[in-house]
């Protein structure tokens, strides 16, 4: 591997790691020696916007928690032991039991070089196409719809259509907490140009705040929504014949697929669970409307219709020829920032590389390009299929890199147990400590964001630059250097040996042109043939790019990639209805909050990200809530028939009666009971093999608590045996617990040992008649404190958190610390609404009693909201709340 030189003092021009938007950053070097970042002004996607988690990316570059060196058991080796033993062990299993016996589960996380060199590794030389990605959890179901569609996985359009738009459409996205800066320009739209925003989702979410039309639609109703379109814009007159003649394919079966589906209004009232007037306001404006997108993510994708949910809304707009244009067609929101980079090297275990497929001419092509051996003969195990088959003991080998699948999957406990199981698991990851990563044998350090080099392909097709501006911590390596030092030592030297990213770069650029006249979508030729140095310095670009020019619009003018050139109308299937279970009578949705990001490795190292959600939570309707018997603030017990969780209680009117809400992040490692893919049921869509992660049927109960409070410590500690729940995260200093008990504390007992998981003396103050347990270890710092009240508790740990990051505790400050407060009077500002700027609630309430009485006034008083702007509706609920309060 050749040694890039480290760039100078000046900032580095990089891209976000999260979300599949792409913004690009400035990494921008201190006197210091300590890293800021800011917005890129100069990439198209953001333009110098960045959102609450990308505005902290400085505060998650500390080598806290990191993976240093690699690990055989949990003994240190060196790279050349390690790797050794990653290449017999994957070499002994395939000549014992066939190259099916093994597997690679990569991540959207990955930047296309490490991608594109795990799928030749796999699918060309150790010949089985058992590679997936997490990708599947997330954007899979878009991919088989587009290319039921469009003959290939082809996104049409691009950002600038959010600007011109006339009409935008929201389909099971929150867009305002998941893609914040998109959703920034859609709401600048709507007050600078006047276009009307549409938010089609279960809940009632943040994004409806800037949201003409909110359609609070049954869970897997869309389908349904989007066939009844269909037909009123044929009995509307709303169709563009010529279009439909030129370019397209199967219009009437499709047509009378829907006829046969919507029945009546009544009957859509009934499927969709919307009033009929609203349905019909939808159907008005999109008929009404030329310039329409249709944004559509998780909420679509992620169901045991996925497919045809996509399906359904392109077939509205290949029936008004509203695709390709400015400021109209269907919009896959990607959920991470690689996805889409993913897809075109094969990073799904039904594709090959560069979107080709299976057939014998692909596999020929792919062959004698990469001189391969052993192409795999067809398509291998999709996600939750690769890991069916490990617990049943098909597959002997697998080499997880990147993510997290003992949390993330559906079913995790088997999941976790399968694993177990595995006579070699080797986990590439660049945390020390995961819930899969436990049970490795072999572990091996990858570099993380800041000493990453290579790109990514965002929502739009563009790809980005991820640059180096750190050097890597300890041992770490790229992704791409560690798959291919494997690859020599299989045996397979002459095809792995890439000194950089930009050679890999190169031949990835280089496939997609080869024997490529325009029958293929996926085509950077044009970048085959870049030096070091330009490939240094690539600005960002749209793919199709033949002559390194790329393509912002796509299908305007048909040229789709079927054989003929048409796309197809499809028409979705019967929906399979959902059965009550009266032992799981509530319908469990799952997702995102605003300021985390997938299971925390990353966001979780961020003080200023934790406060908005500090721990794992059910947001349920007050009916349910009564029925079942929960309080809000409590703690319930959820179960599904595969698992269970422990989670605290939001009384939320936004979910809908019969549906609870429960975010995705928390992990073995940060909550004792808190994994939500622990409850999430197996059943995925028939075509892209994606889970249905927003339907399970769950039931719940009260979780009794006798005492709770909080833990803040400069160490991480292990709680197992001290609280019944217990959440924990990052503040400046050290960690802090939410700690909830079910029987009475014993606190004599209790308190000596936590403490002794610190270093330093121990100070108490009880006092039992009032139900009050403090404690501390303080040495000249203070080390660790504990507050516990019997019954509910109502202590600030904010207001102690302070001194967990000074240097010294002054005597004033000993004196005062059992009190509950500091010395010096800091102020409590409450809990975070504005993470980017760390405004809190207290704050902002204060701010108001002065007068500071909307959002422009808050803004400039204290700046909250005018970074990314996805505190905004949090802003504006508080000031309806506080001026209805007042009254």
């Amino acid at each position: 591997m050749q040694a890039l030189p480290l760039p100078s003092s000046r900032p580095v021009k990089t891209t976000c790691p999260y979300c599949g938007v792409g913004c690009g950053v400035l990494a921008i070097p201190g006197d210091d020696g300590q890293w800021r970042v800011a917005g890129d002004p100069d990439h198209p996607a953001n333009l110098g916007k960045l959102c609450s988690k990308g505005s902290a990316l400085a505060e998650t570059l500390s080598p806290d928690d990191r993976l240093l060196h690699p690990l055989i058991g949990n003994r240190p080796v060196s790279w050349d032991a390690a790797l050794d033993a990653v290449a017999r062990g994957f070499s002994d299993t395939v000549k014992r039991y066939g190259p099916d016996s093994v597997a690679f589960y990569l991540s959207g996380q990955l930047l296309t070089e490490d991608y594109y060199v795990a799928n030749k590794l796999m699918k060309g030389f150790i010949g089985s196409a058992h590679v997936d990605t997490n990708s599947r959890l997330c954007m899979a179901s878009t991919v088989a719809g587009h290319k039921r569609a469009f003959g290939s996985d082809t996104v049409p359009g691009c950002y600038e259509d959010l600007d011109q738009a006339d009409l935008i459409v929201l389909v099971g996205s929150n867009a305002a907490w998941c893609h914040p800066v998109l959703y920034q320009r859609m709401v600048a739209n709507r007050r600078d140009r006047g276009a009307r925003i549409v938010n089609i989702d279960p809940r009632v979410t943040a994004t409806t705040d800037q949201s003409d039309l909110q359609l609070s639609i049954a869970p897997d109703g869309d389908t349904a929504l989007f066939e009844g379109l269909l037909v009123y814009l044929a009995d509307t007159g709303k169709l563009d014949a010529e279009f439909i003649a030129r370019h397209t394919e199967g219009f009437d079966a499709a047509l009378n697929a829907a006829r046969r589906g919507r029945g009546s209004l009544t009957s859509l009232v009934r499927r969709t669970g919307l009033p009929a007037e609203q349905i019909e306001a939808f159907y008005r404006l999109f008929a009404d409307s030329e310039r329409v997108v249709t944004c559509f993510s998780q909420g679509v994708n992620q169901s045991g219709a996925g497919t045809d949910k996509v399906n359904a809304i392109i077939n509205c707009h290949l029936a008004t020829g509203r695709i390709g244009r400015p400021g109209m067609g269907p919009f896959s929101l990607t959920g991470q920032p690689n996805a889409m980079g993913g897809r075109e090297v094969g990073g799904l275990a039904n594709q090959l590389a560069a979107h080709m497929r299976f057939d014998a001419k692909s596999r020929d092509m792919v062959g004698r390009f990469w001189n391969a051996p052993n192409v795999a003969a067809g398509e291998g195990l999709k996600a939750v299929e690769m890991f069916d088959a490990i617990d049943k003991g098909r597959i002997k080998a697998l080499w997880v890199m990147a993510t997290n699948p003992a949390v993330s999957l559906p079913r995790a406990d088997r999941v976790r147990d399968a694993l177990s199981r595995l006579d070699l698991l080797v986990v590439s990851e660049n945390m020390a400590v995961t819930d899969t990563s436990r049970l490795a044998h072999i572990r091996l350090p990858a570099s993380a964001w800041g000493e990453k080099d290579g790109t990514v392909t965002n929502s739009e097709r563009r790809i980005s630059r991820q640059r180096r501006f750190l050097p890597p911590m300890g041992d770490a390596r790229p992704d791409w250097w560690i798959i291919s030092q494997v690859g020599r030592r299989m045996g397979f030297e002459d095809a792995f040996g890439f000194q950089n990213a930009a050679d890999i770069f190169r031949e990835h650029a280089a496939l997609s042109g080869f024997e490529n006249a325009g029958g293929r979508d996926f085509d950077i030729g044009g970048l085959a043939v870049l030096s070091n140095a330009e490939y240094e310095g690539l600005a960002p670009v749209q793919w199709p790019l033949r002559r390194q020019a790329g393509t912002e619009r796509l299908f305007a003018d048909g040229g789709f990639f079927h054989p003929d050139g048409k796309a197809r109308f499809v028409a979705p299937a019967a929906p399979v209805a959902d059965g009550i279970d009266a032992g799981y009578p509530l319908m469990l949705n799952t997702g995102r909050v605003r300021d985390q990001w997938h299971t925390m490795t990353r966001t979780g190292k961020s003080a200023r990200l934790a406060p908005n959600a500090l721990e794992p939570f059910l947001d349920i309707h007050p009916l349910d809530m009564d029925a079942h018997g929960l309080t809000e603030g409590g703690v319930a017990k959820v179960r599904s028939p595969d698992g269970g969780a422990t989670l605290r209680v939001r009384t939320n009117e936004g979910v809908a009666p019969g549906n609870v809400f429960a975010p995705i992040h928390w992990t073995g490692v940060n909550a004792s009971a808190g994994r939500i893919g622990s409850l999430v049921h197996g059943v995925t869509d028939p075509w892209s093999g994606q889970p249905a992660s927003k339907m399970t049927r769950v039931r719940v109960e009260p979780l009794r608590i006798r005492a709770e409070g909080f833990i803040l410590s400069r160490m991480d500690l292990d709680l197992a045996g001290f609280a019944a729940y217990w959440a924990r995260f990052k503040v400046d200093g050290g960690w802090g617990y939410v700690v909830a008990h079910d029987r009475p504390i014993a606190w004599a007992s209790w308190f000596p040992s936590l403490a002794r998981q610190a270093e330093g003396d121990a100070v108490e103050y009880t006092d039992p008649a009032a139900g009050i347990h403090r404690g501390a270890v303080v040495g000249e710092r203070l080390e660790l404190a504990a507050f516990i009240t019997e019954g509910r508790h109502d202590a600030s740990w904010s207001a102690i958190a302070p001194l967990l990051a000074a240097d010294a505790l002054s005597t004033a400050d000993r004196l005062t610390l059992l009190s509950g407060r500091t010395a010096d009077a800091r102020p409590d500002n409450g809990p975070v609404v504005c993470a980017c700027l760390g405004v809190g609630r207290l704050q902002i309430e204060a701010a108001v009693r002065d007068g500071h009485t909307s959002i422009e006034a808050l803004g400039v008083e204290l700046k909250a909201g005018t970074n990314c702007g996805s505190c905004v509706p949090e802003l504006r609920a508080m000031l309806r709340s506080l001026d209805v309060a007042a009254t």
